[in-house]
């Protein structure tokens, strides 16, 4: 019951605030937390990166190994991205099986990905119908404070093109890069009451009316989108959004790829 209390007084409070233009957190509407980025940090895996986006912080490990391609892709590579929220991370987290939360973020990561052909399956053929290099995307979260998409968009992206594939260690000639065609990059937007926020925080998502997430690549075409939450986006809000993604878009792939 103490809770649901302060959630409500959360909730009034952060309305109160956006309906004067500010947030809990000082930031203005379009303004993204402090993103800090890592690559490199597991050197068993082929590619890795860590993110911080505010208190918010995610870690991608990235391997590659051979295997059989699925038998109506036989000469596609194969991509598999996977995602673990830790009780260490938040109390909101529960140990065990995948949950909903966990799978659904996978998914928005992988299609991010997969829907901006960020790099050709068909590239990772060995053998066809028998060999090709597997993909493993493994986002990892240390501590949640909202945002998770953006943050593991971000730690993925920077994971995956500093990919080496270890063709040596497979008796498959030379080492190589992971083909990189496209550089795809999210952001969500949650709305509270009539107004739209960039990068939402914990206490923002936990009382926002609608939230969604876009991915788009370097280009400013839209690859991926996700709606989360009961509420609903108009069609001006919805064209807002896409202008807000195409600017913050464009600044987190600098600063990923930078």
């Amino acid at each position: 019951m103490g809770e649901v209390v302060v959630l409500e007084i959360v909730r009034d409070h952060i309305h109160r605030l956006a309906d004067h233009g500010k947030r809990i957190d000082g930031r203005g509407f379009d303004e993204v937390r402090p993103i800090s980025i890592e690559k490199g940090l597991i050197g068993t895996a082929e590619g890795s990166a860590r993110v911080k986006l505010g208190k918010t912080d995610v870690l991608v490990g990235v391997k590659v190994d051979i295997g059989e391609p699925f038998s109506d892709r036989p000469k596609d590579g194969v991509l598999l991205t996977g995602a673990e929220l830790k009780p260490m991370a938040s109390p909101e987290f529960e140990p065990g099986p995948p949950r909903p939360n966990a799978i659904e973020l996978a998914r928005v990561v992988d299609r991010g990905i997969r829907e901006s052909k960020m790099f050709a399956l068909e590239k990772l053929c060995i053998d066809p119908g028998k060999k090709v290099w597997m993909v493993f995307v493994d986002v990892q979260v240390i501590d949640f404070d909202g945002n998770l998409f953006d943050a593991s968009s971000m730690a993925a992206l920077a994971a995956l093109t500093t990919t080496t594939v270890n063709a040596s260690k497979f008796d498959q000639g030379e080492d190589f890069p992971l083909p990189i065609d496209h550089y795809p990059a999210s952001c969500t937007i949650v709305k509270i009451g009539d107004v739209l926020m960039v990068d939402p925080s914990l206490q923002e998502e936990q009382v926002a009316n609608a939230r969604l997430t876009v991915s788009m690549d370097e280009a400013s075409n839209i690859r991926a989108m996700q709606k989360g939450f009961k509420g609903a986006f108009t069609y001006d809000e919805l064209m807002e959004c896409m202008k807000k993604v195409q600017v913050i878009t464009k600044d987190i792939r600098k600063k990923v790829l930078g």
